[in-house]
Parts: structure tokens; C-alpha cells; sequence
């Protein structure tokens, strides 16, 4: 067989096969005698009818579009393995009608979308920061003030304290929408609040700034149409009667930091033992988290210097994906979707928005791979695409790459392959500054707020923890909880 590849415009290409004509006689040839052999002729034994019998019994076309019709399936996944194309449609073939003729070769062509080769700006190692591998004194300290906070209790202030941005007052809300209706979700007989905490605008807090215990007040509450509070989710744009009553203010009291509340609270002999635990934990956390950030990292600097555009039909099959896994794992953690939306601040339309960004750098992603694997002549080896059915511990891994081939399936194998290859050189030659988190640049940080919030396993990664913690150590049980909160903090860290 002879092959010829055409390109077309927008991701297209033509392919044009040629079939020897031995080839089609022998197919024709084998086809006959199976037909022979499946089928009862009149007045003949079986497998001895000749081919004008067979003609006129079941139409004389009948051999001709059976092989070539079987041509077609059989060399079509050859053609796209031996051409070493990456298709991202369906192919639409020239003259469909078109069959073979004996003694004569036999030519097909079709045409498909295949994936677009872009191109980098620069393939110069990436620039990236990442928090330093090694636990620091600053990041234990902070989580000893974590637990401080966590065990610390709210009591009350004077009469005549005023709400604050260091306090925590108690406040009781009625909240009413533009049609007068109860906005269930808002309204509260007591809740404590804490100025600065993101729950409600920034309009909202300076509304309450200065009121004290007793005191009542009613304004409206104009969201912007760019809010993202958790407490008015829906109602970016719209405007909230409210009715704020102060019930109490209060302080926060943080317990003090001795080896004897160390010991009777969180399960430690002393502060050192704590300090050395936390450590412990830090660190253990950092090896498993910040070789993915490293990745994450480096994919979103490489994503950045790709030339053109995503195509969309690559982009909405991610995007199908993503609403896949995400569907899956809401109902793996027993979370509806409305649930899951109030607590990330998210309305209907902002999610489909998010998720539709995400794919686009997904795919922008793997893209800048491709372009990393054939800027540097990386090769996916016969072996090593063997190798990736063992690895994925197939029961027979050499059928299941048999079955790939004969359906045109491989060169996804390969293109995982080659998008490992290039992964792994990106990160060995990264140029890598170590920052504490909250040191970034502010162009970092733009780029972390520009990545969409997706349905989260951190909570479930951190609850695996702290499991194993607890069924592997003879510790007490606080100190499984020290190990889940250090794990929260890591995963946090790496999200961001």
C-alpha cells in the first residue's frame, strides 16, 4: 500500500491510499471461498461453487463491496499508525461508492482533522518559583498559630465595644430580595462574623463598622456584578434589603502555648515535640506535593508561550471530560451540584465558564508538550509503547496492544508517551527560586487566579492522610489531626 498525505487548511489533511492490485485479487480470491464455504449453493458441495453462481445468487456486487469494504477497516488504523497522524475527528472519505475491481489496484482517499502542530515562542528552560523543599521556621510557627486559632474561644466584650476589624461579632440577619421574598440562605438569628472574612462584600462590612450590642440597622446591599461572596451567590448586580441586629460583640481568646496544654490538648510531651511533629508532617507533605506543583507550574509557563489558537473540537472534548470527572466525583463524595456551587462562591453560568477555561489550557498544555517532544527529536520506541499496556497492568497486555492497532487506537499510547518524555525534560531543566508562598510576585498570583476552580480533592486527599496517620502510628490521635491540618495547608499551598 502507498500513501500520500496532503495538508489542508484549519487542522486538515488528505490522505490518498493506494491498494495493490495482487492485493485486491487476492482478497477477492479468499472472499469467494469463504462465501463458498458460509453459504448453501444448488447443485454444489460446499466451498465448490464457482464465482459466477455466487454472482447471481447474491448479487453481483455482493464479493466486491465486501473487500472493499474490509480494505478500508483494515488499512485505515495502519494508515494513521504508519503516518504517525494524530486525528481529532472522524474521517470523511472521497467517493464512498467507489469499489474495487479485479486486477486493478484500488485508490481511496478521505480527509480528517488531525491535531494542529503549534509552535512555542522559546524553548529555553522555564522560570518558576516554588516554596522552599525544606520545612522553614516561619511555615511551623504559622501552623502552631493554626492550632491556637483552632482551639481559641469566643467571649464577650464589653456593652459598649463597637464591631471592628480585630473582633468577632454575633449578628442576626433578615435579608429580602427585590420582589420582598425571604432570602433563606442569608438570614440568621445569631452568626459570628468576622470583618474582612470575605462571607459578604466589602460594602457590608463598612455598613456594620461602629454598631455595639443592641444596636439595629437597614440598608440595601448593592452586590457587584463581580462578587464573589459566598453569602450572596446568585445576586451579582441585584441589590439586598438587609436588617443587622448586633447581638454581642466578641473577642477571640487564644489558649497559651505550654508544654502542659500541648500535652493535655494535642497529645505531645511538650512545644518542641509539636514544633518537631509539625515539622515532621511538613516536610513529608512538601515531597508528595511539590514535585506536582513543580509539573503544574511548568505547564502553566510553557502554556504561555504557545503560538495560535486551541482548536475548538479539541476543546470541547476536554471540556466534556472535565464535566465527566467532576460529575463522578460530586457523586462519589455524596455533593449535589447546587451544594457544591454555595460553597465555592460559583453561580451556574461562572462554572460552565471556568470549566470551559480549563479546557482550553489543558489542551493548550499538552499542545505545548507536543511541540517540547518534536522541537527536541523525542521518539516514543516500539518498547516503550509495549511497555505502557504492562504498566497498566492489563491482564494480556500484548492482545490489548494488538486490539489498539487494529483500531487505530496506538497513537494515543504514543502521544502519551511522548508527552511524558518532554514533562520530564521541562522539569530537569527548569530554572527553579525558591519563595515563601506569600512572597510571589503579583504577576504569580495573577496567573493562579486566572486558573478556574474545579471540584476539589483536597479534602479527600487530607482525610486519606490522616487516616493512614491514625492506623499506622501508635501516637495519640492529636497528632493525626496535626498531620491532617499540615496536609490542608500543603494541598492549599499546591491549589493555589
Amino acid at each position: 500500500m502507498e500513501t500520500k498525505v496532503e495538508s489542508l487548511e484549519n487542522n486538515r489533511v488528505k490522505v490518498e491510499a493506494t491498494i495493490d492490485a495482487s492485493d485486491v485479487d487476492r482478497r477477492m480470491n479468499q472472499t469467494y471461498k469463504d462465501f463458498a464455504r458460509r453459504y448453501r449453493f444448488p447443485g454444489f458441495r460446499p466451498g465448490k461453487a464457482p464465482r459466477p453462481v455466487i454472482d447471481s445468487a447474491l448479487g453481483a456486487d455482493a464479493i466486491r463491496a465486501t473487500v472493499t469494504e474490509a480494505l478500508i477497516n483494515e488499512m485505515y488504523p495502519k494508515i494513521i499508525d504508519e503516518g504517525n497522524i494524530f486525528p481529532i475527528g472522524k474521517p470523511v472519505f472521497g467517493n464512498p461508492d467507489s469499489m474495487i475491481e479485479a486486477g486493478k489496484p484500488y485508490i481511496f482517499d478521505f480527509t480528517i482533522e488531525v491535531k494542529p502542530e503549534l509552535e512555542l515562542s522559546s524553548y529555553d528552560e522555564v522560570e518558576i518559583e516554588l516554596p522552599p523543599a525544606e520545612t522553614t521556621d516561619e511555615e511551623i510557627e504559622l501552623e502552631m498559630q493554626g492550632f491556637l486559632e483552632h482551639y481559641g474561644e469566643y467571649q464577650d466584650e464589653e456593652d459598649a465595644a463597637t464591631i471592628a476589624e480585630d473582633n468577632y461579632p454575633e449578628i442576626a440577619l433578615k435579608a429580602t430580595n427585590a420582589a420582598g421574598e425571604s432570602i433563606a440562605t442569608i438570614d440568621t438569628e445569631g452568626r459570628i462574623y468576622h470583618i474582612g472574612s470575605g462571607l459578604f462584600p466589602e460594602a457590608f462590612d463598612r455598613e456594620i463598622l461602629g454598631m455595639k450590642k443592641g444596636d439595629t440597622k437597614k440598608f440595601a446591599l448593592e452586590v457587584p456584578e463581580d462578587d464573589a461572596s459566598p453569602m450572596t451567590v446568585g445576586y451579582a448586580g441585584a441589590t439586598i434589603d438587609l436588617e443587622v441586629k448586633c447581638n454581642v460583640v466578641k473577642k477571640r481568646v487564644l489558649p497559651e502555648l505550654t508544654d502542659e496544654w500541648v500535652k493535655d490538648t494535642m497529645g505531645f510531651d511538650s512545644v518542641d515535640d509539636l514544633r518537631e511533629g509539625i515539622a515532621s508532617s511538613l516536610k513529608s507533605q512538601k515531597d508528595m506535593v511539590i514535585p506536582r506543583m513543580k509539573e503544574g507550574a511548568c505547564l502553566i509557563e510553557l502554556a504561555d508561550r504557545v503560538q495560535g489558537d486551541v482548536p475548538d473540537s479539541m476543546a470541547e472534548e476536554e471540556e466534556s471530560r472535565l464535566l465527566q470527572d467532576f460529575f463522578t466525583q460530586l457523586q462519589q463524595q455524596g455533593t449535589s451540584f447546587d451544594t457544591y456551587l454555595q460553597q465555592q462562591g460559583l453561580t451556574s453560568d461562572g462554572f460552565k465558564e471556568d470549566v470551559k477555561k480549563q479546557a482550553i489550557d489543558n489542551v493548550k498544555q499538552e499542545l505545548a508538550l507536543d511541540a517540547w517532544a518534536r522541537h527536541f527529536g523525542m521518539e516514543a520506541t516500539p518498547e516503550e509503547i509495549s511497555d505502557e499496556f504492562v504498566i497498566a497492568g492489563i491482564e494480556n497486555p500484548a492482545q490489548a496492544e494488538k486490539e489498539w492497532r487494529e483500531e487505530g487506537r496506538i497513537h494515543l499510547v504514543r502521544e502519551g508517551v511522548l508527552r511524558a518524555k518532554a514533562m520530564r525534560d521541562v522539569m530537569d531543566k527548569a530554572k527553579v527560586t525558591e519563595v515563601a508562598f506569600g512572597d510571589r510576585d503579583t504577576d504569580e498570583k495573577e496567573k493562579d487566579e486566572k486558573k478556574p476552580e474545579k471540584a476539589s480533592s483536597r479534602k479527600t486527599a487530607t482525610k486519606k492522610n490522616s487516616a493512614a496517620k491514625q492506623e499506622s502510628s501508635e501516637e495519640p490521635k492529636a497528632e493525626a489531626d496535626a498531620e491532617a491540618a499540615t496536609a490542608e495547608a500543603a494541598t492549599e499551598e499546591e491549589a493555589k
